[in-house]
C-alpha cells in the first residue's frame, strides 16, 4: 500500500475523515496542464473501464486543461478539483502554501515524489531544419525565432526558461550575469508569448510562426507523429532539464465531497503497468523500470540536469527567479 493510501486508512480509523458510503460520488474532476488532453482522454477511458470491471459502477472523470500555473490559480480561487495533475512542483505546492488545500507532505504520499512520469524541453523544427538549429546557442542567433509559452503563466514555458538558464550557467562557468544575458537574448527573439503549451503549438504549426518550437518532448513527439517528418523534425539539445509531472488529491475538496477513495484510485492508476503504458504511448517517460526498458527505443538519449542540482530546489527557484521582481521578471521586462 502506498503512503497516500496508508495515511488515508489511518485517518479514517481515527475517525478524522469522512467515511465511505454507498452514495459517495461517482465522478471526479482532474485539473491538468495544457498539452495533456489526449493523454488523459486515454487514461480516463482505461480507468473507467477498470472501475466498471471491479465494481460494476459507471464513473465519470471530468477534465480541465490550461497552462499549469493558471490552473493552480483557478483551484486556489475555487475550482473544485478532486485531483491535480500538473507539470511543475510549485504549481502543486502553492495549493498548500496559499490555500491549505493539501498537506505539506503531499510529495511523500506517492512514489517518485508524487510524479508518475517525466519529460524534458525539446525542439521541434521545420522540415529540413533550414535554420540548422541544434542546441540552445542557436536560439540567440539573429533571424531565429523560437516559440514557447510564457514562463510567467505556463509550467511548460518555465521549464524552457530554466533549461536555457541551466545551459548558460554551464556554458559560462556559473556566471549569473552572462547566463541572464543569454536567456534575455532568447526571449528577445520570441515573436509571441502564448499563455500555455498547446497555444504555442498552434502558433507554430497552424499559424506558421517561428523557426523552432520548444515544448515538452512528449508534445514534440506527438506533433511529429501527427504531421509526419516531411513537415517537422525532433531535435534534442545537448542538455535539458528533467521536468517532473507531480500529482495530488486536493484534500479539502475530496473530503468535502466524499470522493477521496475514487480520487486516490485514479492517481494510483497512473503508476500501474497499464497506466504507465499509456503514459509511454504519449512519449512521456515512465517511471516504472520495466515499462521504461520496454520503450527505451522511443526516447533519445539526453543528458538531464535537475532543478535541485542546478538551482538548489524549487523553493530557491521560486524566491530568486519566479517571485515578483525576481530574475525572470527582470529578463522578461528587459528583453
Amino acid at each position: 500500500m502506498h503512503k497516500l493510501l496508508a495515511a488515508t486508512a489511518v485517518t479514517f480509523a481515527l475517525g478524522l475523515g469522512p467515511a465511505a458510503s454507498a452514495d459517495e460520488p461517482t465522478d471526479i474532476l482532474n485539473v491538468s496542464y495544457d498539452v495533456s488532453r489526449e493523454l488523459f482522454a486515454d487514461i480516463n477511458k482505461a480507468f473507467i473501464a477498470k472501475k466498471k470491471a471491479e465494481t460494476g459502477k459507471d464513473i465519470t472523470v471530468n477534465q480541465s486543461h490550461a497552462g499549469s500555473s493558471k490552473q493552480a490559480r483557478s483551484v486556489l480561487e475555487g475550482l473544485k478539483a478532486d485531483v491535480v495533475t500538473f507539470n511543475q512542483v510549485t504549481d502543486v505546492q502553492i495549493l498548500h502554501d496559499q490555500g491549505n488545500l493539501i498537506p505539506a507532505n503531499w510529495q511523500d504520499r506517492l512514489p517518485n515524489k508524487a510524479s508518475p512520469y517525466y519529460s524534458l524541453p525539446a525542439f521541434l523544427v521545420r522540415s529540413g531544419n533550414p535554420k540548422n538549429i541544434k542546441d540552445w546557442d542557436d536560439l540567440i542567433k539573429e533571424g531565429v525565432q523560437p516559440v514557447f509559452p510564457n514562463p510567467k503563466t505556463s509550467g511548460n514555458g518555465r521549464y524552457t526558461y530554466l533549461a536555457a538558464y541551466a545551459y548558460a550557467l554551464e556554458k559560462f562557468g556559473g556566471d549569473q550575469e552572462k547566463a541572464q544575458d543569454f536567456v534575455r537574448k532568447i526571449f528577445a527573439n520570441v515573436p509571441v508569448f502564448d499563455t500555455g503549451g498547446r497555444a504555442a503549438t498552434t502558433t507554430f504549426i497552424e499559424r506558421g510562426i517561428g523557426d523552432v518550437l520548444i515544448t515538452f518532448e512528449a508534445e514534440v513527439q506527438a506533433i511529429n507523429r501527427q504531421f509526419g517528418q516531411d513537415k517537422t523534425a525532433l531535435v534534442v539539445p545537448s542538455v535539458s532539464l528533467k521536468a517532473a509531472f507531480p500529482v495530488s488529491v486536493v484534500d479539502k475538496v475530496v473530503d468535502a465531497r466524499g470522493s477521496r477513495k475514487l480520487a486516490e484510485d485514479y492517481l494510483e492508476f497512473l503508476y500501474s503497468p497499464e497506466g504507465q503504458e499509456i503514459v509511454a504511448s504519449y512519449y512521456n517517460r515512465p517511471t516504472d523500470e520495466s515499462v521504461a526498458e520496454k520503450h527505451a527505443k522511443d526516447f533519445p538519449e539526453v543528458r538531464l540536469v535537475t532543478v535541485e542540482d542546478v538551482f538548489g530546489g524549487w523553493d530557491k527557484v521560486t524566491k530568486e527567479h519566479l517571485a515578483d521582481g525576481g530574475i525572470l521578471d527582470k529578463i522578461y521586462v528587459n528583453r
